[in-house]
């Protein structure tokens, strides 16, 4: 059990969800750090933070599958005594143009993407307690509509959708619903198949000339899940002015 404020952050070992946990520990959080492939990674990430002082532990399972969302959900709460800000970071992106994607790749990016958030969502709904926030992910390319991004895109779509529609199903409760939507973000995520060019194209798009970094998408997660009480169904634009 713990006096502190639980965060589980869904996809937390990767670069993002992993700038998430480090913010939210130094802001006096417990975290539960979810990993689906990368055991050592998520636990590697653990271990630093519990021998920095701050608590930890590592929860593992398929964000699509609901009975491994259950136990995750029942692990953390065992554990920590409850979960306050649930954090949805895990998704997979796949770039094609429409005409000749896979339709197996169209798939599974829905499968996590769509199904992972929806699953992921009703056990939030169920289990943060009052004051918490629930905060999922999207992307900036919703606006942007750059061409081949059309599978991720339309996953992506509907996580907008849900959120704004969760968040008027929880009324009453006090518990926020937003999305965070990153722009070009120096990730793995993001920068896997992107040649130098490309790279460097996408950073001088901002009027900011440059990528986003981990840490800025984790400020606006930690905004979200603290002091923002009264944002609420919104989809935060994190793009340095990209769109």
């Amino acid at each position: 059990m713990t006096n502190k404020r639980v965060a589980f952050i869904l996809g937390g070992s990767g670069g993002i969800g992993k700038a998430i946990a480090e913010k939210l520990v130094e802001q006096n959080f417990a975290v539960a750090v979810h990993y689906s492939g990368n055991k050592v990674k998520a636990e590697t990430l653990v271990e630093e933070i519990v021998k920095a002082g701050g608590e930890a532990i590592s929860v593992g399972g398929d964000v699509a599958d609901e009975a491994q969302m259950i136990d995750a959900f029942d692990l953390i709460t065992a554990h920590f005594g409850g979960v306050d800000v649930v954090i949805n970071t895990a998704g997979i992106m796949k770039l094609s143009p429409i005409a000749t994607l896979d339709m197996e790749d169209f798939d599974q990016i829905q499968r996590t993407n769509v199904r992972g958030t929806f699953v992921v969502s009703k056990q939030a709904a169920l289990s943060v307690r009052k004051g918490g926030a629930i905060i999922n992910f999207s992307t900036s390319v919703t606006r942007t509509s750059f061409p081949a991004y059309g599978a991720y895109v339309a996953s992506k779509a509907a996580v907008e959708s849900l959120t704004l529609i969760l968040a008027r199903e929880l009324r009453g409760k006090d518990i926020t619903v937003n999305t965070v939507a990153p722009g070009p973000t120096a990730t793995p995520l993001f920068l896997t198949g992107k040649d130098d060019e490309t790279i460097e194209n996408l950073a001088k798009a901002t009027p900011l000339e440059r990528l986003g970094q981990p840490d800025d998408i984790a400020e606006t997660v930690a905004f979200l899940a603290g002091p923002a009480r009264w944002v609420n169904g919104q989809t935060i634009f994190t793009n340095g002015g990209l769109a």
